[in-house]
């Protein structure tokens, strides 16, 4: 299942298979969880983003805590951590609270 806030998708397993996984093109993702305060301060970047990128890539964030199987399958072992994917295949990461732009270069070297 997938739910969406401004331009971000929230993501649970299926919905990342099917949207991140089996999808083509750029997507950005945010692992996070509630209880990470780095998380809650990179929130608002994930939502510039889904904004910057609307209609170019695919901007989404999948909670840890629901969605464990994802965290281990990509080896989250902290977060924030954002994973930038290629027809389905990471191809880029930041750990912990980056800036827009550092994140927006990685994005658009994918574009």
């Amino acid at each position: 299942m997938s739910t969406e806030t401004s331009n971000v998708l929230h993501l649970d397993e299926a919905g990342f298979a099917e949207t991140v996984e089996s999808g083509q093109g750029v997507a950005v993702v945010d692992f996070w969880a509630e209880w990470c305060q780095p998380c809650k301060i990179l929130g608002p970047t994930i939502d510039k983003l889904g904004e910057r990128y609307k209609g170019k890539a695919t901007v989404a964030k999948v909670d840890i805590d629901s969605a464990q199987g994802v965290a281990v399958k990509y080896g989250i072992s902290s977060i924030p951590t954002v994973i930038i994917f290629k027809d389905g295949q990471p191809v880029d990461k930041t750990i912990g609270v980056v800036g827009e732009d550092a994140i927006a270069e990685k994005v658009d070297a994918q574009l």
